[in-house]
């Protein structure tokens, strides 16, 4: 059923009150100090890797983006709680990953805790995984439901589509809403996997990622921040000083290149074409006696050269023929002269070149005869 505006209105502003609740309920600042000593205490940059390889793990696993962010919530609230030593780290980490999947995973996609173990190369046994399980439950009261960024990140991004989704759309370069909520998610995974970021509630990250991006597509995205503002019920200077500190953390961000990227040669546009013979092309004109460069004699020094360079038994056609196809480029009839040092013609015409392995494959030298 499609709700009318009105409705749906109401319905984001009633999610929105409820994930307010408990994150208020649930939530407490994990504040990683520096260590004094690297056996016994977790340092922020140590705390970064773990976020990261939790969100190689997740990658690896193609699982739904709740299910990390529910996992590093997890984490970072067991890590309030109590004083972990690094070398434990991983164990915790991965116990939380595994509560956070099957919590929030089909059945039919969680993975079997050993193939999670042998897959995440955490270094640990299920067996020990699952004794950390417990005491993670134990510590959390076995309270996993809290309200994760994400969730707010969903919220205020359908409220912002449902006020201004006409002109959203015009601004969002193509992308439909689903592409769009991606990036953002993207974004966000990022932000969590800085430490800076760890003292910031999960909806004012969220509320500053997603004005950040109205400021970039929309001309009067202060009306909406504002209203977005009232209804999370914070002060402007915590979005302002949360905003910065988004803005330096995604400055950091790069995307990498595509994994299919294709590189397409497009031959010359003056490439000599077969004519017949006695007929010179209309571009021809003979070089004049001062020019300091003279193409019968490069192409007569080529020939000797390739001539001495020729191996036998070398296949170079077999080889460079499916590069030729890929390019559309016609390969070599069979019979074709090749470079021998005698022209065609009985010795009045000029003398062809054959392509070599280390000559470029387009376009290919024709064969050209004087009047």
């Amino acid at each position: 059923m499609k709700f009318t505006l009105p409705l749906e209105s109401r319905k984001l502003s009633s999610l929105l009150e409820k994930a307010v609740s408990r994150e208020a309920k649930l939530w407490k600042a994990y504040v990683p100090k520096k260590p004094t000593n690297q056996d016994t205490d977790i340092s922020p940059e140590k705390h970064d890797e773990t976020v990261r390889w939790l969100r190689d793990v997740h990658s690896q696993l193609k699982l739904y983006p709740e299910t990390l962010c529910l996992a590093i919530g997890i984490l970072d609230r067991f890590l309030s709680a109590i004083k972990a030593r690094p070398k434990y780290l991983r164990c915790i980490a991965i116990s939380c990953f595994f509560l956070a999947v099957k919590t929030s995973e089909e059945d039919e996609r969680i993975p079997s805790l050993r193939e999670l173990a042998s897959s995440s190369k955490c270094g640990c046994s299920p067996s020990e995984i699952l004794r950390m399980e417990r005491i993670v439950l134990d510590k959390l009261n076995w309270d996993l439901h809290s309200a994760t960024a994400l969730d707010f990140l969903y919220i205020f991004h359908a409220m912002v589509l449902s006020c201004k989704s006409g002109r959203l759309n015009m601004a969002l370069a193509g992308l439909n809403p689903s592409q769009h909520m991606a990036l953002l998610t993207q974004q966000l995974f990022h932000c969590l996997a800085h430490n800076a970021l760890l003292q910031v509630r999960g909806s004012l990250l969220s509320l500053g990622l997603i004005t950040l991006e109205l400021e970039k597509l929309c001309p009067d995205w202060l009306a909406l921040a504002v209203d977005l503002l009232h209804r999370l019920q914070v002060d402007s200077s915590q979005l302002i000083g949360c905003r910065e500190l988004v803005a330096r953390c995604l400055s950091m961000h790069t995307a990498s290149l595509p994994p299919n990227t294709v590189y397409i040669c497009h031959p010359l546009q003056n490439a000599p074409e077969p004519r017949d013979r006695g007929v010179l092309p209309p571009w021809h004109v003979s070089p004049a006696p001062t020019a300091p460069f003279d193409p019968n004699t490069t192409h007569t020094r080529a020939c000797k050269s390739s001539a001495k360079r020729k191996v036998e038994h070398m296949e170079v056609d077999e080889y460079f023929d499916g590069i030729k196809r890929l390019y559309n480029e016609e390969s070599p009839q069979e019979g074709a002269p090749t470079c021998t040092g005698e022209t065609v013609g009985g010795g009045q015409g000029l003398p062809v070149t054959q392509q070599n392995a280390g000559s470029s494959p387009c376009p290919p030298l024709q064969p050209v005869r004087e009047t």
